[in-house]
């Protein structure tokens, strides 16, 4: 059985091992150089890197058994991609969910980091932003000098901070997770006033966050969910090992 694995996040890290334990012929696709030095780390597993259009899906979507889309859960673009790659080579497409968290009812709910920007534009302190390089432009109206993101420690992050003029000594270059303990240290040292961030859930170190946050008075101001449909990791794992028997006894 071939199995392809859109990945990037925990759980589709995590998923692979499972199918490369089975023996199926596992390959992932991540999207950064980052990305494909964790996956790397599972053995048994081919990684392939790069971002791919939905032509490029297809291609490596050829001859498999099961396509499935374990994206982050704000890959929107991404996501339908790969369903439409999946259906044009009639490849059974399954969506691994990452389970929604529960949010604090004072935190600030919206849509985009747009609107998150526009939020912000009447407020004064520092911000940490937690959102990704990709989602900086959003802030690049905002003093930049108010702005601490925190991105991975890779030049393309950087360069994204350097385009929007955010301070060298501001950029919080550094690879997750984070704990509460190194959270709070952080919005501390930076006098932070607000962090912006998405709803990760458990695996993004959402919690870790949110209490922080709390714990140091922070406004917090979170970008909503993407809805979308899809299925548990529990359940698509079932489904995984369900055709692996298949294949060995049909």
């Amino acid at each position: 059985m071939r199995v392809v694995i859109f990945s990037g996040t925990t759980e589709g890290r995590a998923l692979s091992a499972e199918t490369a334990a089975m023996g199926a012929d596992t390959v992932v696709c991540v999207a950064t150089e980052y990305g494909k030095v964790l996956q790397e780390q599972v053995p048994g597993t081919e990684t392939l890197s790069g971002r791919l259009d939905a032509q490029g899906m297809e291609k490596v979507l050829q001859n498999a058994d099961l396509c499935i889309d374990a994206t982050h859960p704000y890959a929107k673009e991404a996501s339908k991609n790969i369903f439409e790659a999946a259906k044009a080579t009639n490849v059974p497409y399954h969506r691994l969910l990452r389970k929604e968290s529960d949010l604090p009812k004072d935190c600030i709910l919206v849509d985009s980091s747009n609107d998150a920007a526009g939020v912000l534009e009447t407020t004064e302190g520092n911000i940490l932003l937690t959102t990704g390089a990709k989602e900086l432009t959003a802030f690049s109206a905002l003093d930049p000098k108010r702005l601490y993101p925190r991105v991975l420690p890779t030049a393309e992050s950087l360069a994204a901070c350097e385009a929007i003029g955010v301070p060298k000594s501001n950029v919080i270059a550094m690879q997750g997770p984070f704990s509460y303990e190194l959270n709070l240290a952080l919005l501390r040292q930076f006098s932070i006033r607000f962090l912006i961030t998405k709803d990760g859930g458990k695996a993004g170190g959402f919690f870790e966050k949110v209490n922080a946050a709390k714990d140091c008075g922070v406004k917090l101001i979170v970008i909503r969910r993407p809805k979308e449909t899809g299925e548990t990791y529990e359940e698509i794992l079932a489904k995984c090992k369900e055709m692996m028997a298949c294949s060995r006894f049909c």
